[in-house]
């Protein structure tokens, strides 16, 4: 390493760990002056020696990068949602399914739930690669750019940091920081921002970074992913991200029972207001990591975490008038128009009434003054009327009988609390919310195609259902409302792209009523092909794992239709995929088909979710407990002495993992 390359490297270590005592330690050991000298001789040198380019170093901070589209990257591993909690009977009801499901003593790690965007970062060898968006969980944007403008992100890691891992946390604007950026605001005459959590998430996706750079936005680390981490619970991992340089929050504590659980929810609930960010609650995780393998997740969130929400803020408003929307299944929700009023951090102006039995209950009238909560602090719904404030001409809610949009007389099907417009292929919002569903990011994801131009088409008359996008050409597209050459020519280049997208997730964007994403995998993956499915009949489908009585009269009456029959045949003669390709079906068999197999322990050959993943590549089900109807129990080293006790009662077998790996001639 010469002079030049030496004095580079000194002046970026010196920045990083001046920025490091600051932004994570609050620990001030340089001048703002002096620090702003050796930052700018850096960028001096390094504008004079591009030849040892940093893509890590402080001066990259600063921003400057202009990112007009945010690429779309995929999760190498799901960031799921939390299940959420609001009293104690909610807790222990969570912990008794733990116990049920893992051996041993359990403890909690607490943390507290910070409101902010969420964010998972990469590192590489130490060095930050990646930032990207939590998104729908699956996928998320490219902001890379933009988070490295954080100061509390490292970007060059200290320690035994693992060669790869994920790292998750939520980007946070401090009060502190948001009041000063609303003071400025006001001076210069523009709108002072609503709350420090939308204007964190909105910073994201700033265009130039140089801007994202000006905001005092921070980042609070809670969670690594990877493998061969070297990690055995969760409270070790954040002692090890905060000894990598991360900020990682010391309010985490370890409980040994749901007791001490709620004494860190208590204390927190009274002093949150204490605190410099957003809090809206506590996430409590088994701290074992071993039994959060063992636990696994649902649908849509890990089983071994809670998120224990604070009360929410509740206000009082008038009732001004009540709308009714029709979804893209036909069905009513009630919309109460209110007074507009502040609720914790945003105007509310609207609130959903959810059904005719809500209303009826409540005896919601237009008029009244209602209580308003955000439920779980995210979506307002109206828990009561003051009565005391009712005027006396008061009259109680009629609840309407024909669809607002088309007119056609509502149905309401025995057992159901939404009424449903049963008008399928001629009430527009039903046409229209049905071709939204079909190109939405988790369906068929067409590039260049919104639901507001889905709007457009249909009011045009340019399309009906979604088989018709695939007949769309540039030249019918271009007379739209802001529709150019250039986007028109996206649109349709996104439309054909999507004929490479999974028959899983085409199933899913077909939206049959009560087939979502899980549901669309479980079909595709049993039956193969859209035909196999179509001649399914009601008791084959109840069979199929995981697949209820609903599930299955939805999936019947979806395909009895001739018009959607048609639809199915169209799709398929323009090459949409509507059966699983040969690489998908490459190393699938029905060795154990009908096998229900409980995995437990630690393994060596291959990890917990390759043995998952085989098992149903190979027609089995993965089961969580040990039941009369386990077929046997592959287990790993650490097998919990109270599983084994209950497979012997049980008389289930139980085989080692070479043995089940023989099983299935891997």
């Amino acid at each position: 390493m010469n002079t030049v390359e030496q004095e580079l490297q000194k002046l970026r270590d010196e920045l990083n760990a001046y920025n490091y005592s600051y932004y994570v330690l609050d620990q001030k050991e340089i001048s703002d002056y002096d620090f702003d000298l050796k930052l700018k001789t850096l960028q001096e040198l390094e504008l004079k020696h591009p030849e040892y380019f940093d893509p890590n170093s402080p001066t990259q901070r600063v921003g400057g990068e202009v990112t007009k589209n945010f690429d779309t990257i995929v999760h190498e591993h799901r960031m799921y949602s939390l299940d959420n909690s609001y009293s104690k009977e909610d807790l222990q009801d969570w912990e008794a399914r733990v116990k049920k499901m893992v051996d041993g003593a359990i403890q909690y790690t607490c943390e507290l739930k910070y409101d902010g965007a969420s964010i998972s970062l990469t590192y590489e060898n130490g060095m930050l690669v990646k930032a990207v968006t939590r998104g729908d969980g699956f996928q998320g944007d490219d902001v890379t750019a933009n988070i490295k403008t954080i100061k509390s992100v490292p970007l060059k890691l200290t320690g035994d940091y693992p060669p790869k891992f994920d790292i998750r946390g939520e980007i946070v604007l401090p009060f502190e920081g948001f009041i000063k950026m609303n003071e400025e605001r006001v001076e210069i005459g523009e709108e002072p921002y609503r709350n420090p959590r939308n204007t964190a998430s909105g910073s994201l996706k700033l265009q130039d970074s140089a801007e994202v750079a000006k905001r005092p936005l921070e980042c609070l680390l809670y969670n690594i992913t990877g493998s061969k981490l070297n990690i055995e619970t969760q409270m070790q991992s954040l002692e090890k991200a905060r000894a990598w340089g991360f900020k990682v929050p010391d309010a985490a504590k370890l409980a040994h029972s749901i007791d001490e659980v709620l004494e860190f929810v208590n204390y927190w609930d009274e002093h949150r207001h204490n605190l410099p960010y957003e809090t809206d609650g506590v996430v409590v995780k088994v701290n074992n990591l071993q039994h959060q393998e063992e636990l696994g997740y649902t649908a849509k969130a890990p089983r071994w975490a809670m998120a224990y929400k604070f009360k929410a803020e509740q206000v009082s408003t008038k009732l001004n008038s009540i709308s009714y929307q029709v979804g893209r299944t036909g069905a009513i929700t009630p919309v109460a128009n209110l007074e507009p009023v502040e609720l914790a951090g945003t105007r509310v102006k609207r609130a959903s009434l959810h059904n005719a039995d809500q209303i009826e209950k409540l005896d919601i009238r237009v008029g009244d003054e209602v209580y308003v909560e955000k439920g779980g602090e995210i979506i307002p719904k109206i828990l009561g009327v003051d009565l005391t404030k009712r005027p006396l001409d008061s009259e109680p809610t009629i609840y309407i009988t024909h669809c607002p949009e088309c007119d056609t007389e509502l149905i309401r099907q025995e057992g159901e609390a939404q009424h449903y417009c049963p008008n399928y292929n001629g009430c527009k919002p039903q046409v229209i919310g049905r071709i939204q569903h079909y190109i939405s990011r988790k369906a068929m994801d067409i590039d260049g195609l919104g639901g507001e131009t889905v709007a457009l088409l249909v009011n045009e008359g340019l399309i009906s259902n979604y088989a018709d996008l695939y007949e769309l050409t540039k030249e019918q597209v271009i007379p739209l409302e802001r529709m150019a050459e250039k986007s028109a020519a996206k649109l349709v280049e996104g439309i054909e792209q999507s004929k490479n997208i999974p028959f899983e997730r085409v199933l899913f964007a077909l939206g049959i009523r009560y087939v979502g994403e899980t549901v669309a995998k479980k079909l595709a993956k049993h039956y193969k092909n859209i035909d196999a499915i179509i001649e399914a009949s009601q008791e084959e489908l109840v069979a199929v794992d995981e697949i209820g009585i609903k599930i299955a009269e939805s999936v019947c009456l979806f395909f009895a239709s001739e018009e959607n029959i048609e639809t199915i045949n169209r799709l398929k003669a323009f090459g949409v995929q509507l059966q699983m390709s040969e690489a998908q079906l490459e190393g699938q068999t029905e060795l154990l088909q009908g096998d229900i197999i409980v995995v437990t322990g630690v393994f060596e050959q291959v990890s917990r979710n390759e043995l998952k993943k085989l098992i149903e590549d190979n027609g089995g089900k993965v089961s969580s407990s040990i039941s009369s109807k386990t077929s046997y129990i592959v287990a790993g080293a650490n097998m919990g002495p109270s599983k084994k006790d209950k497979a012997e009662k049980l008389g289930v077998e139980i085989l080692s993992e070479e043995e089940f790996l023989r099983k299935i001639n891997f």
